[in-house]
């Protein structure tokens, strides 16, 4: 069955617009891993907006599943990063104005500075991973420069306005999960995914785990993170399963 790693970030968020204590990141650990989360997922922003470099020191002892740090390729993220050594490190880009990650990493721009943080992380016993979006040509040059795994950018997808434009952003994404595939990489996907629209991306053969993070937090306003949790979980089981 597909993974579903949650992504704690927004919990942290909560906690920041009051510059307070409350609600706690690590609180959702053991709550999201009791109802079936396989990974957690939390990103060290430069600009610090929710994550917060004690939280990461934290979580590091605190996750018992899988900790899955997102991180942008800046020198000081990366040496951080192999110190914490979380079990996976997920190079994104990252731009101070944005309200949230906007699109996939460009490889073959940033190929060298990408090369030269993986082989560090890699180094340190951390296993990389690309966010990118559904492009052939970045995939090969992820294949390229050696790096084992992608997540594929999903939010193009999730915006998508009419049905049309949502199945050829699609037939994107698993045209690119088979190429990858092909290659011998593994493939992760996500951003944006809801609960109306996670199930069409959890039924394509070849993506072994789903990245999951604001939609479950807001969710889990209403009807507790538990609960949000284990609703995703079931989606993604039963459109996975098919």
């Amino acid at each position: 069955m597909t993974k579903l790693g949650v992504n704690i970030d927004h919990v942290a968020t909560l906690r920041q617009a009051r510059k307070e204590n409350e609600p706690c990141p690590l609180s959702a650990v053991p709550i999201c891993e009791k109802a079936g989360a396989n990974s957690i997922v939390a990103h060290l922003r430069e600009d610090r907006r929710h994550i917060q470099d004690q939280d990461i020191l934290a979580l590091r002892k605190t996750i018992s599943t899988s900790f899955n740090m997102e991180m942008s390729i800046a020198s000081s993220i990366v040496d951080i990063t192999c110190r914490i050594k979380p079990d996976q490190a997920t190079l994104v880009p990252e731009r101070r104005q944005e309200i949230t990650t906007e699109g996939g990493l460009n490889v073959l721009k940033y190929l060298s500075k990408i090369k030269k943080a993986s082989e560090k992380l890699t180094k340190a016993g951390i296993v990389v991973s690309l966010f990118i979006d559904p492009d052939i040509k970045q995939i090969k040059a992820t294949h390229t420069a050696g790096i084992p795994m992608i997540e594929i950018h999903t939010g193009t997808y999730a915006l998508a306005k009419s049905k049309l434009n949502q199945k050829r952003e699609l037939d994107k994404i698993r045209r690119a999960t088979d190429y990858a595939k092909n290659l011998g990489l593994k493939v992760a996907a996500g951003h944006g995914l809801k609960y109306h629209n996670t199930a069409p991306i959890a039924a394509i053969k070849g993506i072994e785990e789903l990245n999951i993070g604001h939609s479950i937090v807001s969710r889990a306003v209403f009807v507790g993170l538990a609960k949000a949790v284990r609703e995703m979980k079931t989606i993604i089981r039963m459109a996975s399963q098919k």
